[in-house]
């Protein structure tokens, strides 16, 4: 499926922001949910007003002139990408104007690489997303939370839906994130990768 078709206006949105995460009180300050974290702090720096729409949260913000809508899909994780491909559809998005906020575990905690493009790493929300759009090529922001450490009995998958350790200082790295996610849709994704990776 191609998001965009020859001689359709393009899209009136210079960026197109998901963050990932699962929905549920439970989850909240969970790990696999640092998308979502992220969209949170960039809704409260933006003043942004969400409402139900692609079931998700949708926010459509300003950024310094530039016109951006924060999507929070409220499906689970395997799901996402039904909630963004009715969003990138409708915003007429290209991929390079689809940025995804994820946690990844193959970085070290507190680690940031922005990308675009690459696999799929075993996560659940890329390959729904990969699936939907019919492409790998999006642009993304990885955030590090680490696997666990030696001598933790825990899965991956268990870590990911557990809470930030304290000493991993979620609230800094949230910001630092929010303030990637600013730079990638002000200055582009090199800019970005300069400053963050």
């Amino acid at each position: 499926m191609r998001l965009f078709r020859r001689g359709e206006r393009a899209s009136t949105l210079d960026l197109l922001v998901v963050g990932l995460g699962n929905p549920g009180r439970e989850h909240e300050r969970d790990r696999h949910n640092a998308g979502w974290l992220v969209l949170d702090e960039l809704g409260r720096r933006l003043d942004a007003r969400w409402r139900g729409k692609f079931s998700g949260q949708l926010a459509e913000v300003r950024l310094d002139g530039l016109r951006l809508a924060l999507l929070k899909p409220e499906t689970y994780m395997n799901l996402v990408g039904g909630s963004v491909g009715a969003a990138a559809r409708y915003f007429k998005v290209d991929p390079e104007q689809l940025l995804v906020v994820h946690d990844d575990v193959d970085l070290q905690p507190g680690r940031l690489q922005a990308r675009a493009g690459g696999g799929l790493a075993g996560h659940n929300g890329l390959r729904s997303l990969a699936q939907e759009l019919g492409t790998q090529d999006f642009l993304r922001l990885r955030i590090g939370v680490g696997r666990p450490g030696r001598g933790d009995p825990r899965s991956v998958a268990d870590y990911v839906l557990s809470s930030f350790d304290p000493e991993q200082d979620a609230e800094t790295l949230v910001s630092r994130s929010a303030d990637a996610v600013e730079t990638i849709a002000r200055d582009g994704l090199e800019a970005a990768q300069q400053r963050f990776n």
